[in-house]
């Protein structure tokens, strides 16, 4: 599969960029504030800003740009430079993993170093709130799956920096496409399912497995070259995963209700709490987990404004999940219903990045109608019938039959599971 080249017209859009004097963090820090502004509007609504910008916060966002999980580092240098004493190896890393790091006799101390920070359960997680935030976003369905591609992956690829990382890796890109975004749907799925973040759980594993694979990626670009720090900061660094786990939580509960879901204080609430205890075994820095959504929504305002909009890297990707949608697995009328999603997808990407979205990542020109049934259809379904019991665990059957279907539209008969690692 070729991926989706930008137009002529979108290669020519140039936002407006509004450079301070030299700083000391990345260049791209604050790059196009002015037309992050702008792009920030709906956050404003929220209040999450109070009518100012926290200039002590941005500097600290633009410092963890170079910040990295010195734990993961530690790990991967031990895994990937040969001939230290120290050496760690996959096996055991994988038998930690498994078993528990007491299973790995003479473990390396940078293995059990990191698993001392990912083994013990901090004294805040607490499971009944965890499990009622995964029973939530099952619950969700196709909403969360519709703005989890569309509103936080699609969307986010207007801004430079992580995308050029997702090139650099030949992530989404070519016939990898379909592969790579079910892999990530695989994981943030395996995080919701039942018991998937105690210590033997999927989604304890699959996190873990993923926090390892952010150092690696960060050791072969820091010791390999052609990365450009000076102007991205580290390749994965503290402010872009704190951005990546803000899409995973606020901005999902911020994009179903932009649907028609009715999201409660008490649904908020367990959905944050979830993806705080993942946010902690990513190793996201722990001023930046948060309880409430209003917290999140804050600082995913400031994160947007230091974002660099525009660049080549986020059209190629965004035209590669388009073009993916025809290469879902179906039964029947295959043809078909590819073509439906595909246009379903563009419709809904309409709808949340606007037609300057669509034309800045070199999409094709689209209407929103897939937007009112799918609102009136939510109305219906969470407004009404999910405030009683019975139409709660309508909601929950009919949630958890989507995420089996939709995981088999994208791996077929292929095993699911996340990236292998390169070591």
């Amino acid at each position: 599969m070729v991926a989706h080249e930008p137009s002529a017209r979108a290669a020519s859009v140039e936002p407006h960029r509004t450079r301070t004097p030299p700083s000391p963090y990345p260049r791209r820090f604050r790059e196009t504030e002015r037309l992050n502004h702008r792009l920030g509007r709906p956050l404003r609504l929220l209040r999450v800003s109070r009518g100012r910008v926290d200039e002590r916060l941005l500097a600290t966002i633009g410092e963890r740009l170079t910040a990295r999980d010195e734990l993961g580092a530690a790990l991967a240098g031990a895994l990937r430079d040969t001939g230290r004493p120290d050496r760690a190896t996959m096996k055991q890393f994988r038998r930690a993993l498994r078993d528990g790091i007491d299973a790995v006799p003479d473990a390396p101390g940078a293995l059990r170093d990191f698993f001392a920070a990912v083994e013990p359960v901090p004294d805040w997680v607490d499971f009944d709130l965890v499990e009622e935030g995964a029973r939530v976003s099952r619950r969700f369905g196709r909403n969360t799956a519709d703005v989890m591609l569309q509103l936080a992956l699609i969307g986010s690829y207007r801004f430079d920096g992580p995308p050029r990382l997702l090139v650099e890796t030949g992530g989404l890109v070519g016939g990898s496409a379909l592969r790579r975004i079910a892999e990530t749907q695989h994981w943030a799925t395996a995080v919701t399912a039942p018991g998937a973040l105690r210590r033997d759980g999927e989604g304890f594993r699959l996190t873990v497995h993923v926090r390892l694979m952010h150092a690696l990626v960060n050791h072969r670009f820091e010791r390999g070259g052609g990365w450009d720090t000076g102007r991205w900061g580290l390749p994965v660094n503290q402010s872009d995963l704190a951005a990546t786990l803000g899409l995973f939580n606020a901005v999902q509960l911020l994009g179903v209700r932009l649907l028609g879901v009715r999201v409660t204080r008490a649904e908020s609430r367990a959905v944050m709490h979830l993806w705080k205890y993942v946010g902690h075994l990513l190793g996201v820095d722990e001023d930046w987990l948060f309880d409430h959504e209003a917290q999140q929504h804050r600082l995913n305002y400031h994160l947007l404004l230091t974002q660099s909009y525009g660049g080549t890297a986020g059209p190629p990707l965004a035209g590669a999940l388009v073009e993916a949608q025809r290469h879902l697995h179906f039964t029947h009328f295959a043809r078909l219903r590819r073509a439906y999603t595909r246009a379903r997808l563009l419709s809904m990407l309409r709808y949340f990045l606007g037609r300057r979205g669509l034309r800045d990542l070199g999409l094709p020109p689209a209407l929103p109608w897939a937007v009112p049934p799918l609102m009136a259809a939510n109305l219906l379904r969470y407004q009404i019938l999910g405030r009683t019991e019975p139409g709660r665990a309508h909601l929950q059957r009919r949630g958890e039959r989507f995420i089996e279907r939709h995981l088999r539209r994208h791996f077929h008969e292929q095993t699911p599971d996340v990236a292998a690692f390169d070591v």
